[in-house]
């Protein structure tokens, strides 16, 4: 190799022409025909010839004839036809060197331009050859049609990202028409690869491509490529993410409807043995929600000579849902109800969840009823837990019974009866978080709005107080049977901030922090948070799977079936943890979306704050209207926990899941 020779190497997937400049040991120093210089090592020339050029003839003149050597040996290649000689050479699967190549191709006089064409040719075009600079290998038949499949499957991906990400980006810019794309068509396979790359990020199947695309439209964040997906009609302006990368619809696979069906066609007798007790009499009575539709727990109170016979009544669906049907595999599988502000998935199907097995007035249901002997101090002398036939004589809400609350002889009995098994946990102990609930609801026009619950009125307070009653006793039942259960435990809290029921609302978030988590065992312990000696729940057996198993070992007591063995609870217990886990982040996260769309309609408002500590750079406040923590940046006033604010929202964004404020002095 020496000053002046023509060579030629591959830059950037791209071969070019140049001349020697200089020559030391094995690194050249070029002149390239788009007149720059490069040090090279001699190992990246792809081709050289004895072709020269005189180097005193001046740079120009140098890069002219370079430029006009490396069009004619382009010309050169277009009478190149790789498929045919591979056609005519693939038989021989052996290595082919260039000059044999070249004189396959140029059979008459090849010269060194021909070889070059050659390279050039087969270095464009690698579908039949495997190229090495200087020789030529046949691929396969097999090897072609991946070959083939592979860059139809690149120049697709070039153009989803090239055009569709375009399409995108006029989308997102005004400058297109939000018009959905026709099935089967380019765009519509960028909307395919856009949404589920939003629903699922680095975990869906197209994600680098995915990135690309969006990378292309200039959709650098979820909420731009969601807000083009809703421009698009791929989305509703309030799709539930969450719902849609877990895979969670409303929907029951077909076995599981027709299983539905056939228990509504043919219900069990409520015939049997043991008899189940006939309690139609009671006027008993469910209290809940307005928009509750499923009705899992009911009251009643019997008036006797020195007290009290309090009834809860529960929903006997293990009377209708059969272990290891298809409805108990599907309720199994998605272990809870999920409530969420704007939707409700049932646990079990509603045919079932809002008819059969609901305790709808009117019509004979049946229970497990746990019958409580009182006296009229509150003090329970005695309990009795039956089977049994009940009929709901009347359906009312939380705010029919506070109305009631003072009127109603029944109602107050309750009341009464709830408040002196509270204090009787207070006694023992319990932990009493009184907090409000914060209530997120939709008028007839679809308007949102946001109200704080009171979880001590007397409705409220009856129906938990007589819930954790019933789930207590119920609980003792077990354990004196000595059948295996979903236990509920809870160890005392890491510090106790006050007693009783006198906490102050900042005292009653911060003791909350402070309470350690319930644990689920086959045997009873106690239960530090209520103050009892041992807990399950039972009470929701509807909307609750472990609710559903432990009322079956009940039944399994009162002889109505075959009880769990200690193994299948413990299996229960452990194939429920992740699903409820899901379902708590469900329901929290969705609360937490509609109450930041509510405050995003509050920007400028003031709000009251509870100053709850200090973080590193901010002050961390409790907004006392929705029960919502943010930061507070600090303001040059001296703030402590505890203290009452003033703020003012600066920004809010549900889908961004951003809150932000500021000290309104």
């Amino acid at each position: 190799m020496e000053s002046g020779n023509v060579v030629e190497f591959i830059d950037k997937q791209k071969i070019l022409c140049a001349v020697v400049l200089e020559v030391r040991q094995q690194r050249l120093r070029l002149l390239t025909e788009t007149n720059r210089e490069v040090n090279l090592a001699l190992s990246r020339v792809s081709h050289h010839s004895g072709q020269r050029l005189d180097v005193a003839m001046g740079r120009n003149r140098m890069v002219d004839r370079l430029k006009d050597l490396a069009l004619r040996r382009k010309a050169l290649t277009a009478a190149i036809d790789i498929r045919a000689l591979w056609e005519v050479l693939s038989s021989e699967q052996e290595w082919i060197d260039l000059a044999t190549m070249t004189a396959f191709c140029f059979p008459e006089g090849p010269t060194s331009d021909h070889e070059s064409a050659v390279v050039r040719a087969f270095f464009e075009n690698r579908l039949y050859f495997r190229f090495n600079h200087d020789s030529f290998f046949p691929h396969t038949e097999a090897q072609v049609r991946d070959l083939l499949e592979r860059e139809m499957e690149h120049t697709r991906r070039q153009r989803i990202v090239e055009e569709g990400g375009a399409w995108l980006q006029a989308v997102a810019a005004g400058q297109r028409a939000p018009e959905p794309p026709p099935a089967g068509s380019l765009e519509a396979e960028c909307l395919r690869l856009a949404k589920d790359y939003l629903v699922h990020g680095p975990e869906s199947a197209g994600a680098p491509l995915a990135r690309a695309l969006t990378g292309r439209a200039g959709l650098d964040r979820p909420d731009k490529i969601f807000q083009v997906l809703v421009a698009l009609g791929q989305l509703a302006p309030d799709a539930n993410l969450d719902l849609l990368r877990l895979g969670i619809t409303e929907e029951f696979a077909p076995a599981v409807r027709a299983a539905a069906a056939a228990v509504v066609a043919s219900p069990p007798s409520l015939d049997g043995d043991p008899p189940r007790v006939d309690l139609t009499a009671l006027p008993l009575m469910t209290i809940d929600g307005q928009a509750t539709l499923d009705y899992d727990d009911a009251l009643s109170v019997e008036h006797l000579p020195d007290g009290f016979r309090v009834g809860i009544h529960i929903a006997d669906v293990g009377h209708l849902v059969a272990k290891g049907s298809p409805l108990d595999l599907a309720a199994r599988e998605r272990a809870s109800s999920i409530y969420m502000p704007d939707q409700r998935i049932p646990m079990l199907p509603p045919e079932l969840a809002e008819g059969i097995c609901s305790l709808k007035a009117g019509e004979p249901r049946p229970a497990i009823s746990t019958l409580v002997t009182l006296d009229r101090s509150g003090r329970i002398r005695s309990y009795d837990i039956v089977p049994s036939v009940v009929c709901v004589r009347h359906q009312r809400t939380y705010y029919d019974v506070n109305q009631m609350a003072d009127s109603d002889p029944d109602i107050g009995i309750l009341r009464t009866m709830a408040q002196h098994f509270r204090a009787f946990r207070l006694d023992q102990g319990a932990v009493q978080i009184s907090l409000p609930d914060v209530g997120i609801w939709f008028d007839e026009g679809g308007r949102l709005g946001v109200s704080k619950v009171n979880r001590e009125s007397p409705a409220r307070l009856l129906v938990s107080e007589l819930m954790i009653m019933a789930n207590w006793l119920m609980a003792r039942f077990l354990k004196s049977y000595g059948l295996a259960a979903i236990f509920r435990a809870q160890p005392a809290p890491r510090e106790r901030l006050f007693r009783g029921e006198e906490g102050t609302l900042f005292q009653n978030w911060m003791q909350r922090r402070l309470l350690n988590r319930f644990l689920l065992g086959v045997e009873a312990q106690q239960h530090s948070g209520l103050g009892l000696e041992a807990y399950v729940t039972a009470t929701s057996p509807i909307r609750k799977y472990s609710d559903l198993v432990t009322q079956r070992q009940v039944r399994a007591a009162l002889g109505l079936e075959q009880a769990y063995p200690r193994e299948e609870i413990e299996a229960v217990i452990r194939d429920l943890e992740q699903p409820m886990g899901i379902v708590a982040r469900l329901q929290m996260a969705r609360h937490r979306y509609w109450l930041l769309k509510y405050l995003e309609g509050r920007v400028g408002e003031r709000e009251e704050a509870i100053v709850l500590g200090r973080r590193r750079n901010a002050w961390q406040v409790l907004l006392t209207n929705y029960m919502l923590e943010c930061d507070l940046p600090p303001g040059g006033m001296e703030l402590r926990p505890e203290n009452l604010v003033q703020v003012i929202i600066q920004q809010a964004n549900a889908r961004r899941d951003v809150l932000t404020v500021f000290l309104g002095g």
